[in-house]
């Protein structure tokens, strides 16, 4: 045997966004790009601002000396100075660099918080529909994932919350806007979670720490507003990321934070930062911290992501379709026609059409397409999707 018996039933569960993308790599192979259209993976397709590539390019031709050398390994303080700025702004708390870590994206972010978080044994909810990596993640530091169901529109059903809770409880994870669905969480129904997880924190004699992973925060639609999760409870930390923000998933650049109100709050940063050494990530890159710490605020212009939006919401509506437009991000999120998203999904790819179905993010029976693609892919899969609603097997 080749690989560990661990990896090898990782590998049997793997994602179904990749295996729906390779799936799609080989059929545009046969058939040529622009006879297959894509909505599979949430890969921004905007260029980033022209602002980041100015920076970009003076950062790379800066002199100085010792640019490129080793740094602390909670990053630049110049940059995590910056960025500490910036989140005090989002946030309304007073956020020090002392309390981030620059890290190796969102997905490093968080593997950095449930490593410092997690003993072996302990439970980190996580609510359905989900980013799929999260299981991976949760069991990366011999913690326990605990998957707890949404309501029929994606909302977090408190009573399911309060049954999953356990002593063995250490973390919740909240991802708003939602990949795969698209909905923000209510601000309501999050301010009773908070209050549910102070009285578990108590019964418990520590902490139930919140981790809010927000790599979507700027791609907000119709005036919508994600609630400020550090002010509706202490024990939060941040995981999130430039990639969509800045449209540069490939930079891997992201940060964990610590509340400024939580309990512990310095021995949480050193766990952080420990972390961040010993899981191999080290340091996020050098260039990238130094661009971005020039660029509190900006953003991309999330104009094309809108227009998007509005064309498949229309093409999905006269379609047949039951959804729910999406408040943030870049997914829909539909019902499968017939109840059956694998067989659904089977039926879309045969009109060419690459989605994923919804058991591969936790809620079978739906499936996911992803609108950061170009106009055209989507005006010329809407006869597809049609046909594929209205096929009778």
């Amino acid at each position: 045997m080749s690989v560990a018996n661990k990896i090898k039933g990782a590998l049997e569960k793997a994602s179904w966004i990749r295996r729906m993308f390779e799936e799609g790599a080989e059929l545009k192979a046969r058939l040529g790009v622009e006879a297959v259209y894509d909505f599979t993976l949430g890969n921004p397709d905007l260029e980033p601002p022209g602002r980041f590539k100015e920076e970009l390019i003076k950062a790379a031709g800066d002199p100085s000396p010792g640019l490129h050398a080793y740094m602390p390994n909670a990053g630049l303080l110049a940059t995590r100075q910056v960025l500490a700025s910036q989140l005090s702004r989002v946030y309304q708390q007073d956020f020090g660099p002392q309390d981030l870590v620059l890290t190796c994206g969102a997905g490093g972010a968080l593997n950095v918080i449930l490593k410092a978080l997690l003993d072996p044994g302990d439970e980190v909810l996580i609510f359905a529909p989900y980013f799929p990596e999260y299981l991976f993640y949760v069991d990366n530091h011999g913690g326990v994932a605990r998957v707890v169901e949404t309501d029929e529109v994606f909302q977090i059903d408190l009573e399911r919350l309060q049954e999953a809770l356990s002593l063995r409880t250490r973390a919740v994870i909240i991802n708003s806007p939602n990949n795969p669905t698209g909905q923000l969480y209510d601000a309501r129904r999050l301010a009773e979670m908070a209050q549910v997880l102070r009285e578990q924190s108590r019964r418990q004699g520590r902490p139930v720490y919140l981790v809010t992973d927000e790599p979507y925060r700027h791609l907000v639609y119709d005036g919508m507003e994600v609630p400020n999760l550090f002010a509706l409870y202490p024990d939060t930390l941040l995981a999130t990321s430039f990639s969509k923000e800045l449209s540069i998933p490939g930079e891997r650049l992201g940060l964990a934070a610590v509340s400024p109100q939580a309990a512990f709050r310095q021995e949480l940063t050193a766990g952080l930062v420990l972390a961040n050494r010993i899981l191999g990530f080290v340091n996020a890159p050098a260039l990238m911290q130094r661009v971005v710490a020039k660029l509190p605020g900006v953003t991309v212009d999330i104009t094309p992501y809108q227009r998007r939006r509005a064309l498949l919401a229309q093409i999905l509506s006269r379609a047949g379709y039951d959804f729910l437009l999406p408040q943030g991000a870049f997914y829909f999120f539909p019902k499968a026609p017939g109840g059956d998203d694998l067989a659904f999904v089977a039926r879309l790819k045969a009109e060419n059409i690459l989605s994923v179905p919804g058991r591969g993010f936790g809620r079978a029976g739906y499936f996911r397409l992803a609108f950061c693609v170009p106009e055209a892919v989507i005006e010329r899969a809407a006869v597809g999707l049609a046909r594929a609603v209205s096929h009778k097997p």
